[in-house]
């Protein structure tokens, strides 16, 4: 069996998916005040409320403080001559390895929050899909698609 990769992302991260998630949980906060809003207007059964309400914090402690941490622990890749090795995943642990000579291009992203913490994500593009190593370091990032990059033309002239 082979061993685990050994690079991590960013502990910023951890940051940037807590924000994410208190975001998404605004918006989830906000639909159970609406609910709140529609039973006392219509006079539901009160129980849809807080059904509701416990679902929301559920999420929201979840989402905001355990799963971050836990993605974050798991998140491990490695670049090797001629493969990518990707580990990722919370309760199912999922581990691929993309094979340099089926990658057809590399790019790295930034939405706001990765943008505004320095942070970067690189897309490995194969025929099948799209495989992503998120919130690396902006530095490590561009260096790690140009490294990418490098190997997989060399994998190209050698076929």
């Amino acid at each position: 069996m082979r061993d685990v990769p050994k690079n991590r992302i960013s502990e910023r991260a951890l940051t940037v998916w807590k924000i994410s998630a208190l975001i998404s949980s605004i918006i989830g906060w906000v639909v159970t005040i609406a609910v709140l809003v529609l039973t006392i207007i219509f006079d539901w059964t009160f129980w849809i409320f807080a059904g509701l309400l416990v679902l929301s914090v559920i999420e929201t402690i979840l989402s905001i403080f355990v799963l971050p941490n836990l993605k974050w622990k798991r998140w491990r890749y490695e670049v090797h001559e001629h493969e990518i090795d990707l580990q990722r995943g919370v309760f199912i642990v999922k581990r691929t390895i993309i094979p340099m000579n089926r990658v057809q291009h590399v790019d790295t992203q930034q939405g706001p929050l990765l943008r505004k913490y320095h942070l970067a994500t690189v897309s490995v593009t194969t025929a099948a899909t799209v495989h992503e190593i998120p919130a690396l370091d902006l530095e490590e990032a561009d260096q790690l698609r140009d490294y990418i990059s490098r190997l997989a033309r060399v994998d190209e002239d050698d076929v």
